[in-house]
């Protein structure tokens, strides 16, 4: 199980460079100049996001075990890993999720929550808790990678996004989902064990 921990932190991290998310980190961490509560806000909405997604995936891996379900979560992987490389941009829903009137760990758990739902990693935690059959392995590797990455932003804010080649950080992550997909059909075929 610590091989699904490692590859779910690496994956989300990676992913999680210059996703909105991440965006939304370094305009809560700019305009709220609450590090910590922001943080806890994070923290706790990616663990609610994250398990409720693990739990969909881990779900249905248990209940469609036929051939067709796990060419499907490969051809995800490969398909999240193309996705990966598609740059996010902080769009109108998100910005408007900042104008709450409930303090910072309140406006960041609840724009986060609502931001995460359907964003690359969340759907990369139900890919990879449909590959590895655990919810809290999964649920807790891709919370730690989103903390890892997001939690950079909101402490090092400008600073951090002009030093990492967010480019590079998107290839990478996309190499990582291609290969997990690539893995699964070859696990599918029957040509690894």
């Amino acid at each position: 199980m610590i091989h699904a921990f490692l590859a779910a932190v690496a994956v989300v991290a990676l992913a999680e460079v210059g996703d909105k998310t991440m965006l939304l980190a370094l305009v809560l961490a700019t305009r709220l100049r609450a590090p910590w509560q922001i943080m806890a806000g994070i923290l706790t909405a990616t663990i609610a996001n994250h398990t409720l997604a693990a739990l969909v995936g881990s779900e249905a891996a248990g209940l469609l075990e036929a051939p067709w379900f796990r060419l499907a979560v490969a051809l995800g992987f490969i398909a999240m890993g193309v996705w990966t490389l598609i740059p996010d941009k902080l769009d109108e829903d998100a910005d408007n999720a900042l104008r709450t009137h409930g303090g910072a760990y309140l406006t960041t758990v609840v724009s986060f929550f609502f931001v995460e739902m359907g964003d690359k990693t969340q759907i990369a935690t139900i890919a990879l808790a449909a590959h590895y059959h655990s919810i809290f392995v999964i649920s807790a590797g891709t919370t730690l990678g989103l903390m890892i990455a997001d939690g950079f932003a909101v402490l090092a804010g400008e600073t951090l996004v002009e030093r990492i080649s967010m480019r590079a950080a998107h290839a990478v992550a996309a190499v990582l989902f291609i290969a997990l997909g690539l893995w699964q059909l070859a696990s599918t075929a029957g040509w690894v064990g």
